[in-house]
């Protein structure tokens, strides 16, 4: 097969909002019937040329030119990027889960940033960082003002430069200086431990490069510790997806071999294809990680964590193991990620992502502008749901595209929530009260989470508080929020 046709394999979900794609070394031209609009191309040359010789300072002309494509592209869709330099770099570190930094996990907390967990072996490990540490200052920035992508930006950099953090450690009520050499870091994608003998909880927290042999690792790991585990807890909630043969290996494991896990449609014949819980879709070097795995895992009781943060890779896993009754889902709505993104070169350091298909579950659903729809609703809390009307989901977005599967009708009734929940959240924030302001939700896998003793519950056959507010909530109708 020809370089310009050659197919390296690595196919994705992206890593931010869980863009399912495909990479290829080289842009595919693809001929086309359709004649060239030659009287609106005139006009982007005229206005290429005023700009260049009109505008009130020089411009860059290569400036213009990638501005205009970015533009060209972003237009499409949410998800539909043209990837620059700096852009390109970002993603493949994202879907790699390699990049150079500190080496934590990481929230924020009352406009601090919050230490969720240190990567076991990182800088910040060795440093002693603890989870629950707040980083206040980084360098000469103080973090208070900062957004996340800020911070961590600013965390990040070059192998072997340092960078000081001041840290408070609100268990002992200190504060303290850390300087840190950065690294390159692996992240890892995998967390797991026993919760309650003969129970365990399994967190994905990303599809990348490495989760795969995390997962078997992991998993392992937990039979070792009971070989007759009697219920397992899958959490993927917040996990914004990543690698497509990820998502499917994590299916697999679980499901009968050769059962449908999903499939693509789209204009084009690479579009349309069925992924299946067979080695073929998701090994790499020929041979199946999976048999690593034991085969009680087939069979041992599973429930599915998911909320409004679980996209597209993870909407995957939770809909195959809803749809071939492996798993119960349980939790909030998902995300709803469901369109296809074919990611294709263009040179050694740019490249397109476009939208060219959409994907579905094993019965036919598309998770377009929906989602994953849970089997038992659960609140983030004992007391309710703190956040879940303020997430962003994939039918807020402006150009989403539809689920293609019949009319998509606009929810008043989500937008007044959505209004009353800002308000009050506003209110509570202006408090001098502390017990009236809303505190930060537990972490996963804690013993304070609420949705993860639900799910014990469920396993158990006890009582689950299954939540009495929550509903489905129905795609918008895209053309009032184009």
């Amino acid at each position: 097969m020809g370089t310009k046709t050659k197919v390296v394999g690595w196919v994705t979900l992206g890593a931010v909002a869980g863009a399912l794609a495909t990479m290829q070394l080289t842009a595919i031209a693809r001929s086309s019937t359709a004649a060239l609009p030659l009287e609106e191309l005139q006009q982007l040359a005229a206005v290429f040329g005023m700009v260049k010789s009109d505008y009130v300072e020089p411009v860059d002309e290569k400036k213009l030119i990638t501005d205009a494509i970015g533009g060209m592209v972003a237009g499409l869709d949410p998800h539909s990027q043209y990837f620059d330099k700096k852009t390109f770099k970002e993603f493949r570190e994202g879907t790699s889960g390699r990049f150079v930094g500190v080496g934590i996990e990481i929230g924020m907390e009352d406009g601090l940033v919050k230490v969720v967990s240190p990567i076991e072996g990182s800088p910040a490990f060795r440093a002693g960082l603890k989870s629950g540490d707040l980083i206040t200052k980084i360098d000469d920035t103080f973090v208070k003002g900062l957004t996340m992508d800020q911070a961590v930006k600013r965390m990040r950099g070059e192998p072997n430069t340092k960078v000081l953090l001041n840290i408070f450690r609100k268990a002992e009520s200190r504060s303290f200086p850390v300087t840190i050499t950065r690294e390159e870091i692996r992240m890892q994608s995998v967390r797991a431990k026993m919760v309650e003998p003969g129970y365990a909880w399994l967190r994905v927290s990303q599809f990348q490069d490495r989760t795969v042999d995390d997962f078997i690792t992991k998993v392992n790991d937990l039979y070792k510790q009971d070989a007759n585990l009697k219920g397992i807890v899958l959490d993927l909630r917040n996990d914004p997806g990543g690698l497509l043969e990820a998502s499917v290996a994590i299916s697999a494991a679980f499901l009968p071999k050769d059962v449908t896990v999903v499939s693509t449609n789209g204009q084009i014949a690479e579009s349309r294809a069925t992924f299946k819980a067979n080695p073929e879709f998701y090994a790499r070097r020929g041979s199946d990680p999976l048999k690593k795995l034991p085969d009680a895992l087939k069979t041992v009781p599973l429930v599915v964590l998911v909320n409004e943060g679980s996209a597209s890779a993870s909407e995957i896993v939770a809909g195959a193991l809803q749809d071939h009754k492996r798993a119960t889902i349980m939790g909030s709505q998902t995300f709803g990620k469901g369109s296809v993104q074919t990611v294709r070169q263009l040179s050694a350091d740019t490249a397109l992502k476009i939208t060219t298909a959409r994907y579905y579950t094993p019965s036919g659903r598309s998770i377009q502008a929906s989602g994953v729809v849970p089997d038992v609703w659960l609140d983030e809390t004992a007391e309710g749901n703190v956040y879940a009307a303020l997430r962003t989901r994939e039918a807020d977005l402006e150009k989403h595209i539809s689920s293609g599967q019949g009319a998509e009708v606009k929810d008043p009734a989500r937008e007044k929530a959505r209004e009353e929940a800002m308000k009050k959240l506003e209110e509570l924030n202006k408090s001098t009260d502390k017990d009236k302001t809303p505190k930060p939700l537990p972490e996963f896998g804690s013993a304070e989470d609420f949705p993860l003793q639900q799910a014990l519950n469920r396993l158990k056959g006890k009582t689950v508080l299954a939540s009495k507010t929550q509903t489905e909530r129905k795609p918008e109708e895209m053309s009032k929020v184009n």
